[in-house]
């Protein structure tokens, strides 16, 4: 995945508030994500001409130590960073640029703009935006809720009801981040992020009623945006006999989604079960592993702890 300066300031620009200054014919440098395995690549950061990042950030405190250089030392460290490949430099905190920035920018064609945030803001707005733009993309088929605060991607076959559970969860409080088809990407080394296509934003299939607009009908607070993906319910038409289900422990296991280790529960869909009930369940005893608390390993160490008491 890759995008233009320009497209990123262009979506970016209400919540950096940024202004062109300069270079503006080098809109269309390109940013990418050049180690798509490494997550620790700065893709914007503080000026460093070592290591570049792709977007340079510089503010009060970078310039105060670019103006106590000697002229030549100061000639030279500016040609480099106007010089180099990076895709903008950023000027935070509303400090204005002189002359020769303006020249080396529109000389080089490197975006030059400025914001009146302060550089750790521009930052983290930057790297969140990148990241998610930049990173591998997995669509998976489902319905992905928030569920008392954790992202919960409901599976299973296209006729079991996950369009009706998530329309009965989102009665019950819940909140809906994508219908049919959420969009996945990691983000980090552990974090997977879920959104929503745009197209499909707001909207839930329900058969026998058609297409919902689920923000119109339950209000914003009904709508969550994105979640990170935490746990996966998968619903399955049991065949296998009571008994040999596990009574214990259930049926959980890890999905690799994106090379992320994603717990999963599957939960057998049966003819009076209260399906939406034993998702939230589901959710709390995930939250309380989570924790370091399992009710199976409770249970065993209370009965091991009554054994001894009546063997003294």
């Amino acid at each position: 995945m890759k995008t233009t300066t320009a497209r990123t300031m262009e979506v970016l620009q209400e919540r950096l508030q940024t202004s062109w200054l300069g270079g503006q014919n080098g809109g269309g440098r390109c940013i990418e994500m050049l180690q798509p395995d490494s997550f620790h690549q700065d893709l914007a950061g503080y000026l460093n001409l070592i290591h570049p990042n792709r977007i340079q950030v510089v503010g009060r405190r970078e310039l105060d130590y670019l103006a106590g250089l000697s002229q030549r030392s100061r000639r030279d460290m500016l040609n480099q960073l106007f010089g180099s490949d990076i895709a903008a430099v950023v000027l935070g905190n509303g400090v204005m640029p002189d002359e020769e920035w303006i020249r080396l920018a529109d000389e080089n064609e490197l975006p030059l703009l400025g914001s009146p945030l302060p550089g750790e803001q521009i930052i983290d707005i930057l790297q969140e935006y990148l990241s998610n733009i930049l990173s591998e993309k997995k669509v998976i088929h489902g319905v992905f809720m928030e569920v008392f605060g954790n992202g919960v991607l409901l599976t299973g076959s296209s006729n079991i009801g996950k369009s009706e559970l998530a329309l009965e969860l989102i009665t019950r409080g819940h909140r809906l981040v994508a219908d049919d088809a959420p969009e996945f990407r990691r983000i980090s080394s552990n974090i997977i992020n879920g959104t929503c296509p745009p197209v499909l934003q707001d909207f839930i299939e329900v058969r026998g009623l058609g297409i919902i607009n689920v923000r119109a009908m339950f209000g914003h607070n009904a709508i969550k945006l994105n979640k990170y993906l935490r746990l996966i319910i998968h619903l399955q038409q049991t065949r296998v006999p009571a008994d040999a289900l596990d009574r214990l422990q259930g049926s959980r296991k890890e999905v690799d989604i994106l090379g992320v280790p994603i717990p999963q529960i599957e939960i057998p869909i049966a003819p009076g079960r209260n399906i939406a009930v034993l998702v939230e369940t589901a959710v709390r005893n995930h939250i309380l592993q989570t924790k370091g608390y399992n009710a199976y390993d409770d249970l065993v160490e209370r009965q091991r702890q009554m054994m001894e008491s009546a063997g003294e």
